[in-house]
């Protein structure tokens, strides 16, 4: 018992000092939480200017947003009609340019055949004279053939298909097309301007929603009565903080005191100790008790003192137990365990020592329904302050966040939007009548002929060969002039064949190519022109009856995005304020750590000293009559007790005879 009197009497000291840490840190953490709260409504309610800035950003684009909607739903019709129109151009003016270059290039041949014809003709006419003036020796030369063998004149005449294509440029489609598209470009800048006064009317009320959400904060009444909880935690704190050095000094006292009676238990419990061990170490049964020796006699001596300090401070233990029972048993029964089963909140709710306690009243909640156990639980389960304190009865959040009226200006505002397109027009009656024209003409020229004709030969005769035998001739005959003129002639037929190369060739191979060009393009082009008219068809019909309700349903998606952005801050913010805002399981948690430091470690440690002093002052009593009863046997005596059978022992010694005194005796 000593020892658990030591041990509970430093475990109060320890309790007590390390208090008053648990203490100030429990009112940081509270002041910590009850501080947070209104910062989190006030961070909620900023956020407010989130939705309001995306909207405000969304009317001031609402061209390009808006309008580029627009032309999403339209350009897949319009932007292909004008894509598929623009490439049927690029490919008739393809067209054009190679049918041009074939007449051309067919003009342009017949022209250089008539010319070859003439220099051949009048070449082969001296060629004849000269190998006539020769005589037989010139016999083996012939002329025959010298004339041209491709006849370009069967390259067809292209000019009507060339009018055609004319008339089809020369309506401009292309300056058309490129309006229609620029038109429909321009659709973000013409909303824009079209919904000017709309923008202006709905920036306004988004002032007006930011204003009434910004009211939401002075609507909650508990957010101005938690500066005045904040300041009572902080006044607990500096008045804990004065009485620490006064407490800590007391419990000094305290402390000096049991370790004073706890000392003084232990001095008896060593005379006990000492009065044992010596009385048995010392004691010999046959010595008489007025012989006893030393060692025994301090036994006993060790006995009586033992028994002397109880009878002196018996009353000093008796007196501390009770004081300590009385704080430490009454602070069990009536806090700690009342705290444990529940019962001690319930008890400060309905006892009268505070019926003038109202926390509903206190917190400036109408109704007073909250309660300090109902708060206990709820924070027990980290509910928010919301459920925590019933705002629910006192706030009226769906009202405070009821924007519906200003929601309902801004979709009226946009009900009077009325954005129309300009007119588009992709082309004209008398444009796609020319686009038909071209497209029932075929456009197809018959090519046959022309290219059997670029496969032959532009002269019958070989004239390189022919001018190396008009020069073997020469070199064979003596006569000069016949000679000169033999030379001059065979100079003549490499200077035709040198133009032929230069002049003819180039004109044939792109002839050539401008036919296979024109065999792979021409097939393709009333397939072509019938789709793109297919196209452009349905592509205004799509603008002119469709453009409109797009319009419509587009500035209604664009209004149901601006007005979502506030729907869903809305549900956020409800959802945050009453679900998230002061959730106080950390409240609770801090209470039971307070609880635990007051209860499990000073009250139980005070507990533990009244007790464990109770335990040894209990057995005091028991002690001390072992005590007194051990020290007869252990003490030196200075009378020596006989007893009848130690009388009757003396008398029948001896000894005892010598020293017998005189007794009166009866005779018979």
């Amino acid at each position: 018992g000593n020892v658990c009197a030591f041990i509970s009497n430093n475990r109060v000291s320890r309790a007590v000092n390390g208090s008053f840490g648990a203490l100030n840190s429990t009112l940081d953490n509270l002041g910590t939480f009850v501080r947070s709260i209104p910062q989190q409504v006030d961070f909620i309610i900023a956020t407010s200017d989130v939705p309001v800035s995306r909207a405000n950003s969304s009317l001031q684009d609402i061209g390009p947003i808006l309008g580029g909607r627009i032309i999403s739903e339209v350009g897949d019709e319009a932007y292909g009609a004008l894509g598929s129109a623009m490439s049927l151009l690029e490919v008739t003016d393809q067209v054009e340019r190679e049918l041009r270059a074939v007449n051309q290039s067919g003009q342009h041949l017949q022209q250089l055949q008539g010319e070859l014809t003439q220099n051949l003709s009048r070449l082969q006419e001296r060629i004849n004279r000269t190998l006539q003036s020769c005589g037989p020796s010139c016999s083996q030369v012939s002329v025959s053939g010298l004339a041209p063998e491709a006849d370009f004149s069967m390259v067809p005449d292209v000019s009507s298909q060339l009018e055609l294509l004319s008339n089809l440029t020369s309506a401009n489609l292309s300056a058309v097309l490129q309006q229609a598209n620029e038109t429909l470009n321009k659709t973000p800048t013409r909303v824009k301007e079209q919904a000017e006064k709309v923008v202006a009317d709905a920036r306004r009320q988004l002032a007006e929603v930011r204003r009434k959400i910004g009211g939401v904060r002075s609507e909650i009444p508990v957010l101005d009565t938690l500066g005045n909880v904040t300041t009572t935690l902080d006044d607990v704190g500096r008045q804990a903080s004065d009485y620490e050095p006064q407490v800590a000094a007391y419990d000094g006292y305290r402390w000096i005191v049991g370790i004073c009676l706890c000392c003084l238990v232990l001095l008896i419990v060593l005379c006990y100790l000492l009065g044992l061990a010596l009385g048995a170490l010392g004691l010999k049964p046959p010595v008489p008790p007025n012989e006893r020796g030393c060692l025994s006699n301090s036994g006993g001596d060790f006995f009586m003192a033992g028994v002397g300090f109880s009878f002196l401070f018996s009353w000093l233990l008796m007196l501390l137990v009770l004081v300590t029972f009385l704080l430490g048993g009454n602070a069990y029964t009536l806090v700690c365990q009342p705290w444990y089963s529940r019962q001690l909140l319930q008890f400060l709710e309905t006892s009268d020592l505070t019926a003038s306690f109202n926390l509903s009243k206190m917190l400036g909640l109408p109704g007073g329904t909250v309660t300090l156990s109902g708060v206990y639980n709820n924070c027990q389960h980290d509910k928010s302050l919301w459920d925590t304190l019933q705002l629910g009865q006192a706030v009226p959040l769906d009202e405070l966040l009821d924007i519906s009226q200003y929601t309902g200006e801004i979709t009226a505002a946009f009900d009077q939007l009325n954005v129309s397109l300009d007119p588009v027009t992709f082309l004209s009656p008398s444009q796609k009548q020319l686009l038909r024209d071209v497209g029932a003409s075929g456009l197809q020229p018959n090519f046959t002929g022309a290219l059997q004709q670029l496969e032959r030969n532009v002269t019958q005769r070989d004239l390189p060969v022919l001018a190396e035998q008009l020069e073997a001739l020469a070199n064979a005959t003596d006569n000069v002039t016949r000679k000169q003129e033999l030379q001059e002639e065979a100079s003549d037929l490499r200077q035709i064949n040198g133009q032929i190369g230069s002049r003819f060739l180039p004109e044939t191979q792109a002839l050539k190519r401008s036919i296979q060009s024109l065999q792979e393009t021409i097939p393709q082009v009333p397939a072509r022109i019938n789709d793109t008219l297919r196209q452009i068809e349905d592509a205004q019909t799509f603008l002119d009856s469709r453009a409109a309700e797009i319009i419509k349903n587009e500035s209604r998606a664009f209004l149901n995005t601006l007005l979502g952005y506030f729907e869903s801050y809305v549900t956020w913010a409800k959802s945050k304020l009453t679900g998230e805002v002061g959730r106080c399981g950390p409240v609770a948690k801090t209470m039971d750590v307070a609880v635990t430091v007051a209860c499990s470690y000073v009250v139980d440690s005070l507990n533990g000293f009244w007790f464990s002093l109770g335990w040894c002052t209990m057995f005091l009593l028991p002690g001390l009559i072992l005590a007194v009863r051990l020290a007869k046997f252990y003490r030196r005596m200075k009378i020596v007790d006989i007893y009848d059978s130690d009388r009757e022992a003396l008398e029948m010694s001896p000894s005892a005879t010598l020293f017998k005194i005189p007794r009166v005796e009866t005779r018979q």
